[in-house]
């Protein structure tokens, strides 16, 4: 994390989401790793240990992703919007947008944090989200050669 004063925008349900893997990483995560730690020094001479050096790696991979998780939700702004016809999207939205080619596609707008390409989850920092941030049903959005129309906004 650079910046450690800055605050992180995520959606309820990415907070949500960051806070279930927080939890499963300190309460099941961690017995997990402990166990097989303790299986691996049982198996005696730990200078050539494979096992328990492993476990020790897996370990520390779980200490530092809980350091993250705990600093990221330490930082969190949850941003909502009120839904309604005039509705602005922003982050949480989901737009409904219309391609030249009369092609639907839905977008949600999410912080960095929760973006995923494949689950059309795009950063309202990326070329795509800034352009639609902002945006009402009826506005135009251009991206490079490809025109898109925001049939909808939407907020879960």
């Amino acid at each position: 994390m650079a910046q450690h004063n800055k605050p992180i925008h995520l959606t309820p349900k990415g907070l949500e989401k960051m806070k279930e893997e927080l939890r499963y990483l300190k309460e099941e995560k961690r017995q997990e790793l402990t166990e097989y730690m303790g299986a691996a020094l049982a198996d005696g001479d730990l200078r050539e240990n494979a096992a328990y050096d492993e476990a020790r790696m897996l370990q520390s991979a779980n200490e530092a992703r809980i350091a993250d998780l705990e600093e990221v939700v330490a930082r969190a702004v949850v941003v909502e919007q009120e839904a309604g016809a005039n509705a602005v999207a922003g982050l949480g939205a989901s737009l409904q947008v219309e391609d030249d080619g009369g092609t639907r596609h839905v977008f949600h707008l999410v912080g960095s944090l929760e973006a995923d390409v494949l689950e059309n989850r795009i950063s309202d920092e990326s070329p795509l989200g800034q352009q639609l941030v902002g945006r009402r049903a009826g506005d135009e959005v251009a991206l490079g050669a490809r025109r898109f129309t925001v049939v909808e906004v939407m907020f879960e």
